[in-house]
């Protein structure tokens, strides 16, 4: 038996309103989430983590630096520089710091984040 609730989708914004290689912070169903727009041919789309640095408890997840460590598309904290990777909210320093993700989509140009 499945005890989990399901996912609700909130629509957050259009695409095209998130620069591409950057975060947003949304509000998403009372929570703070770091919203990326990753413009790369190879792994782009959007991506969705906690907003709060687990080290700091600072709210800046979002004005993070992304990049890539081999084949994980990360984004670095902007405080500590510790990396996150954007597809589950490991911390690739620390993983007891790792971070929640949340399945994010984008439907007829607006992006959609399931928390």
């Amino acid at each position: 038996m499945n005890d989990r609730l399901p996912l609700s989708w909130t629509r957050v914004c259009p695409l095209d309103d998130i620069v591409p290689n950057t975060g947003v912070c949304a509000l998403v169903n009372g929570e703070q989430v770091a919203v990326f727009h990753v413009a790369n041919a190879e792994v782009g789309g959007v991506f969705a983590i906690d907003n709060v640095d687990p080290v700091s408890q600072a709210a800046v997840m979002s004005r993070g630096l992304i990049g890539s460590l081999g084949e994980r598309v990360v984004v670095a904290s902007p405080l500590y520089k510790q990396h996150f990777d954007l597809r589950t909210g490991e911390c690739l320093e620390a993983p007891e710091q790792s971070v929640s993700a949340y399945p994010s989509r984008v439907e007829d140009g607006f992006v959609w984040i399931a928390a």
